[in-house]
């Protein structure tokens, strides 16, 4: 299983100490169908090309879009190609999905899972569970997909708050900085859910309980291993949720320093 960082231009040189393949997410869609890109440093080579929806026009011609991008594919010798598209999933943006996945071929192409008709294309599957069975979730994404290889995670770094009874399953995410905090102010002790593949501790303020469920270097690195043992194509960190547990993810990877390649 293929672990990338995805990272913007401004990340991009201190993740590559890392040693770690990095997705670029220095391209959005421009008016006309055209691929823009964004302050990509000159001597970046090898990767994924990482393509953004965030304040995109419609995509009026599918096959020009693709074109483009296959063409800088061949410039920065990307791999393959991850939409790293936000918004619901519309026609024109299938369409585009669609063309790309089939021009790009045999290189992958990652996709949001809204996105997963595209044929050829390998959605992403989130790993922030908070509840049912991690393991047993992958393998059912799995089979239902026709097999791992067919997917890839999203390996999402969890910070959640649940007030009990939890009876949505949802709960309210958590900043770093308001983690450090409750964690400083509550001393709790720390457990490990197997399950969930995750810790938790809990805590109570003016009479309610709370779950608060969060990963760390280690619940990541299993959700990893797990991955890469069930057979997923591949596994994506986003640069700024790991940034600080970076060495402790990849400690055997670590150089001084770099530039990108």
């Amino acid at each position: 299983m293929q672990i990338y960082l995805a990272v913007t231009p401004a990340e991009a040189r201190e993740a590559v100490r890392f040693r770690c393949p990095l997705a670029h997410v220095a391209y959005r869609i421009g008016p006309g169908s055209t691929l823009l890109r964004q302050n990509l440093l000159l001597d970046t080579r090898g990767g994924l090309l990482a393509v953004t929806d965030c304040d995109a026009p419609g995509i009026g011609q599918p096959g020009a879009l693709a074109a483009a991008a296959l063409r800088e594919c061949g410039r920065r010798n990307y791999t393959g190609v991850l939409l790293d598209f936000e918004e619901p999933p519309a026609p024109d943006r299938l369409a585009f999905a669609a063309e790309l996945a089939r021009r790009l071929a045999p290189r992958p192409l990652f996709v949001p899972a809204g996105y997963s008709d595209a044929e050829g294309s390998i959605p992403l599957l989130g790993t922030a569970l908070s509840g049912g069975s991690f393991a047993q979730d992958l393998q059912a994404a799995a089979e239902a997909r026709g097999g791992p290889e067919h997917l890839a995670l999203d390996v999402e770094r969890l910070r959640m708050d649940f007030s009990l009874p939890a009876e949505s399953g949802q709960g309210r995410p958590l900043t770093p900085q308001e983690f450090q905090a409750l964690l400083e102010r509550e001393a709790p002790a720390v457990f490990f859910s197997q399950d969930l593949c995750a810790r938790y501790f809990t805590y109570t303020r003016e009479g309610e309980t709370h779950f608060v469920l969060f990963d760390d270097a280690d619940t990541l690195q299993q959700k990893l291993r797990l991955g890469s043992r069930m057979g997923f194509a591949a596994a994506f960190l986003m640069y700024p949720e790991v940034q600080d547990l970076l060495p402790q993810l990849f400690p055997s990877r670590r150089t001084g320093s770099g530039a990108p390649t």
